[in-house]
């Protein structure tokens, strides 16, 4: 059995010289929450498994991801690295690769142009090609609204989810299931799935967003968004089939230790690496 996997994010605002980590809710009220490199090299002293990096303005602000901020933190880590956040072309992709990135993230470009997903599947393998997914619920209010839509019973009722790009800025009205699905084929390795609805709420996890993709897909899933408590990685893992779950602000406020979060799952019976 694969262990779960437990992934901190650094998402990463270079609107300043040099760049910062911050935290927000519901992708608004953006706090700080400290240095990449700095809580990078934490994470991987814990034992976190793998790191996502995101610069959360570059899409939005036309900008290159910050090579050099990225080539910084990954000589400070020995973890796989993740970074998203600007990627629109092969030759973006390959700058992070060759700044010591070992996967990338695509978001707003792999929706806007799906081929994108394609290309990078097939130069730089699937392994490395990872689409992340801002999702939100859109409730059904007629049946009309279902059409060629994936529809989920709720405890709160019917609903769809959508996908959100430039940073959870713009709705694109294509469905985040069907997205999920779509990128499979296209060759992505890892979809990593975050419920704008419960981004920074500390809720817990959509655990029927979550389901919902992985029932769907053969890849490994990331749950993202609202991780407040430790059990709520723990119902993630028992509700869904994700592979990994990731959370921001339980360690950037140091609410608890990547190592605190392994000992506990593996006290309540879930395979992590410790």
């Amino acid at each position: 059995m694969l262990a779960k996997r437990i992934i901190p994010c650094l998402d990463c605002d270079f609107g300043v010289p040099g760049g910062r980590v911050v935290k927000g809710i519901e992708f608004k009220q953006i706090r700080y929450a400290g240095i990449p490199w700095e809580l990078a090299a934490e994470y991987d002293e814990q034992g976190a498994d793998e790191l996502v990096f995101l610069d959360i303005t570059a899409s939005h602000e036309r900008r290159e991801t910050m090579a050099h901020v990225i080539e910084k933190t990954a000589s400070n880590v020995f973890m796989p690295l993740t970074v998203g956040g600007g990627i629109r072309s092969l030759e973006d992709a390959r700058r992070i690769f060759n700044a010591g990135a070992d996967k990338v993230s695509v978001n707003t470009a792999a929706l806007k142009n799906p081929g994108l997903v394609n290309e990078l599947a097939k130069r730089f393998g699937s392994q490395a090609c990872m689409v992340a997914i801002d999702a939100k619920r859109r409730y059904v209010r007629s049946e009309e609204e279902t059409r060629g839509r994936e529809i989920i019973d709720t405890r709160e009722g019917k609903c769809w989810f959508e996908c959100s790009f430039y940073g959870g800025r713009k709705f694109t009205g294509v469905d985040a299931i069907k997205w999920a699905m779509e990128v499979e084929e296209r060759g992505a390795g890892e979809i990593m799935l975050t419920s704008m609805d419960r981004d920074g709420t500390k809720d817990g996890f959509d655990l029927e967003l979550t389901a919902a993709v992985c029932d769907r897909v053969n890849m490994p899933v990331i749950a993202s968004g609202g991780c407040g408590l430790l059990s709520h990685i723990k119902d993630v893992f028992k509700f869904t089939d994700a592979s990994a779950a990731l959370a921001a602000s339980i360690f950037h406020y140091k609410e608890y230790t990547v190592r605190e979060v392994k000992q506990y799952l593996n006290e309540n019976s879930v395979h992590v690496r410790l």
